[in-house]
């Protein structure tokens, strides 16, 4: 039996995330895995009078390019992807894995040199976007592969997925609206601030938003949703931050990650476990040692750690900060082919000072603030 709330998420995709209109040009990215929801979104893509185009993925792709490709393959940048970012009035991308390590045994210079060569798609996609032009979401579908990562059983897996977009409300999309409303709020007084300094366990670090936008996030870029983010001045960041969960990147899980900063770029890293990996993916380019993206996360319907940074990076009482590109809305300026979400823990024995002013206390703002 089809479970009714696939069909509710195609719907707020179609109608909320992304203001599906008629005649518009609909991507829908996915693997194979993820069939039940591309056929929902496909329908329901149909219904309101888009055009539907589909692009899937099998499983082993990745992992065979990157590991026997030749180097000009590696760095190959096929034309219709580009074609598709400038043609697309819409982008639906369903991440849908079988296997979260597929790609663990890869050379990561390998995949680093793959990265640089996309560099000028993801370029292109974040000028649309931040522009207007492209209305785009990730979301996720639930599978074994991402359920065990979360150790749990896929129907539990399913039944935080389905909360987290506040799927199980009557109503999500006026939740989702009401929350908006919030973060806009939050967004306008942050907006008003000089420094940050965020203090924690193994953390003391500044970062100046000067001049920079701060942007509310309600489920129309990624779903679910749920933070408040802005680019920091690239030269500002400074001090020492250690990272509370492991941080998946490109097949990998690195945990105990440690980084230190001076004049915004990171002058020491560790990491418990892909050390290795770390180094490489901060040698990527001259952007990527640098932060792109510093965020709040607040959607409270996420509460546990689950080795996906779509969840990961919303749970409320915690912040991220992001190697590597900026996204051009936050007025931020760095460039890079990474961009690799960190996630802190601030829900016990932690504070974050606004121009020198407590304002946030062991994961919540405090009352008055808003």
């Amino acid at each position: 039996m089809a479970d009714p709330r696939v069909a509710r998420l195609a719907g707020v995709l179609v109608e909320y995330s992304t203001d599906v209109r008629d005649g518009d040009l609909v991507c829908i990215d996915s693997s194979l895995a993820g069939a039940p929801l591309v056929y929902a979104l496909y329908e329901k893509v149909l219904e309101v009078g888009g055009h539907p185009q589909l692009r899937t993925e099998v499983d082993g792709e990745a992992e065979a390019l990157l590991d026997r490709g030749s180097s000009a393959q590696l760095e190959w940048l096929n034309p219709a992807r580009m074609d598709e970012v400038e043609r697309a009035d819409v982008r639906i991308a369903i991440e849908a894995e079988t296997n979260t390590r597929g790609l663990s045994a890869v050379d990561p210079a390998r995949q680093a040199r793959h990265a640089r060569a996309r560099e000028p798609l993801r370029k292109r996609y974040f000028e649309r976007s931040a522009a207007g032009e492209l209305r785009s979401v990730v979301t996720l579908y639930p599978t074994h592969a991402a359920a065990q990562d979360a150790e749990m059983a896929l129907d539990q897996y399913e039944d935080f997925v389905y909360r987290a977009g506040l799927l199980d409300s009557d109503d999500p999309v006026s939740e989702w609206t009401a929350l908006g409303e919030r973060f806009v709020r939050l967004a306008g007084w942050l907006g008003a601030k000089r420094e940050l300094r965020v203090v924690g366990d193994g953390t003391d670090l500044t970062l100046g938003v000067e001049g920079r936008t701060w942007i509310p996030c309600d489920g129309h870029e990624n779903f679910p949703d749920g933070e408040v983010f802005t680019g920091p001045v690239e030269t500002s960041v400074h001090g020492s931050v250690r990272f509370s969960y492991p941080a998946g990147f490109a097949g990998r899980r690195i945990s105990g990650i440690e980084l230190e900063f001076e004049d915004g770029e990171v002058v020491h890293a560790a990491a418990a476990s892909g050390e290795e990996f770390l180094h490489e993916m901060l040698a990527m380019d001259d952007g990527a040692r640098r932060v792109g993206e510093f965020s709040f996360g607040l959607n409270d319907a996420v509460g546990e750690f689950t080795g996906h940074t779509l969840f990961d990076e919303k749970i409320g009482g915690t912040v991220h900060l992001a190697l590597g590109a900026s996204y051009p809305e936050s007025g931020g300026l760095n460039e890079s082919a990474l961009h690799w979400d960190l996630v802190c823990d601030l829900r016990s024995g932690s504070e974050v000072y606004a121009d020198g002013e407590v304002v946030y206390r062991d994961g919540r703002f405090l009352d008055g603030v808003l």
